[in-house]
């Protein structure tokens, strides 16, 4: 009988995924307050969802200027790192694999987030629209994000710096590895894509230029973890999320990828647009970042079991993200294999609250299936 693609088991440096599901990074705003702590109804929800070939943390932001939302959680307190270390040992303990995914969110921001500062960014532009969640004494709800500033080049040094601090505490917290978030608008699209960066250094104008920082941090985070492919970066393409805009973001792109094989990182992950008049990735496209970059490939977006395993069978896909999906069925794994019926998850319930909505969506056996 031919094996199912989507759970043929795959070596990926030290670990052994028994399947080709990934559970991709998904903000929920659940951390522990004061502090921004992961905490113990988090360690349930992740390994609840254990079977999945590999989990992916929601965004945790670095440092202090790197948040940008209400509850999310860090990885750069001491009280945060053995947050994450109990959410770490729980889902090892149920046989999971777990990175997590570092963020700055750069110019997606709030003064109110910031203990009054302006957010930082590649340039002194503001997101267009864009709306971040806050929670303070006058206002809870979504507010246009703030005017950020640009980050002098001695700044970025910083940040570079408190990435690879990030990667240092996460493998102290005991994860497997780390995933640079690099897409969705926030800091490091907002030095790669064409109209987020008007700087006119090193860091700014010619496409080798707006690299530089991706190249930079995706160094720091390699030498951090010592080991490269306890490294992955996740990108979008094709995507405006958040205002990002690239004039020519196939050359941008096969560019990025073709730089972060050379480093060596472990997986490119690519977050395709999911929205219903999304613009499709062209199949071209794909495959040239397959022979581009010679690591593994990720892709999340709106995958049905089906469409995940004609990616694996076409060759430019190793591994499938599902991310809503993931949210409602914790056992999706087996759902996915058995082809059994999937929970609908709640909108009403993904960011923040407690237990509802996050842990409390039933197995197959708990269904009586």
């Amino acid at each position: 009988m031919q094996q199912d693609p989507l759970f043929s088991p795959l070596q990926f440096g030290e670990l052994q995924l028994p399947n080709r599901v990934v559970m991709p990074p998904m903000t929920r705003s659940r951390s522990s307050q004061p502090g921004d702590i992961a905490n113990e109804l988090m360690a349930t929800y992740y390994a609840q969802r254990a079977s999945a070939g590999l989990i992916i943390t929601e965004g945790t932001y670095i440092s202090a200027l790197a948040k940008g939302y209400a509850w999310t959680p860090g990885i750069c307190s001491d009280a945060q790192i053995a947050g994450w270390r109990k959410v770490v040992d729980t889902v090892h303990a149920a046989g999971g694999r777990i990175f997590a995914q570092l963020w700055h969110v750069g110019r997606l921001s709030h003064t109110s987030l910031l203990d009054g500062e302006a957010p930082v960014s590649s340039s002194a532009i503001q997101a267009p629209g864009v709306k971040v969640f806050i929670d303070d004494n006058s206002t809870k709800g979504f507010v246009e994000a703030s005017m950020p500033r640009a980050l002098s080049v001695a700044e970025i040094q910083q940040v570079i710096n408190q990435y690879a601090q990030a990667a240092r505490n996460a493998m102290a917290a005991g994860f497997d590895g780390v995933e640079l978030h690099a897409a969705n608008g926030y800091l490091v699209n907002q030095f790669l894509d064409s109209n987020a960066n008007n700087r006119t250094d090193e860091y700014g104008g010619s496409l080798e230029n707006r690299l530089r920082f991706l190249d930079e941090v995706a160094q720091a985070l390699v030498e951090a973890t010592g080991q490269a492919n306890k490294v992955g970066v996740r990108l979008a393409p094709l995507t405006t999320l958040n205002g990002c805009v690239d004039a020519d973001p196939q050359t941008t792109y096969t560019a990025a990828a073709k730089r972060l094989g050379e480093i060596g990182i472990g997986y490119l992950h690519i977050a395709e647009a999911d929205w219903d008049d999304a613009p499709d990735m062209p199949l071209a496209f794909r495959q040239t970042l397959r022979q581009v970059f010679p690591g593994l490939m990720i892709y999340a977006g709106k995958y049905t079991a089906e469409r995940a395993r004609q990616a694996l069978e076409q060759g430019w896909a190793d591994l499938i993200g599902f991310g809503r999906p993931f949210i409602a069925n914790p056992d999706l794994p087996q759902r996915l294999q058995t082809g059994a019926p999937l929970n609908e998850y709640q909108r009403e319930t993904l960011f923040g609250g407690g237990a509802a909505g996050l842990t409390d969506y039933p197995t197959l056996a708990q269904s009586g299936y």
